[in-house]
C-alpha cells in the first residue's frame, strides 16, 4: 500500500519493527518501532517514559516524512 500512495504523490513514512520486511515491500521511509505487540511503545515504562518514547518516533516520523528521499531510507 506504501508503494501505492508514494506513487500518487503522497509521500509516506512507514513505522515498523521488521525493517527487512518494509525494505522488500518497497516503502521509501522506514521508521523502526519498538516491539511487534506494541510498535510505539512500551507499556512497561512509567507512564511519562512511555509518553516520551511514542513523541520520540512520532517526531521521527515527521521528520522522515518531510525529508527527500531517493530511494529506500531507514531513519
Amino acid at each position: 500500500m506504501v508503494k501505492e500512495i508514494e506513487r500518487a504523490g503522497i509521500p509516506v513514512v512507514h513505522v515498523c519493527t521488521v525493517t527487512p520486511i518494509s525494505m522488500t515491500v518497497g516503502a521509501n521511509r522506514i521508521v523502526p518501532a519498538i516491539a511487534i505487540p506494541h510498535p510505539l511503545g512500551n507499556p512497561a515504562l512509567d507512564h511519562d517514559e512511555e509518553k516520551a518514547l511514542r513523541r520520540k518516533i512520532v517526531e521521527k516520523a515527521l521528520k522522515a516524512l518531510s525529508t527527500p528521499v531517493d530511494g529506500q531510507t531507514i531513519f
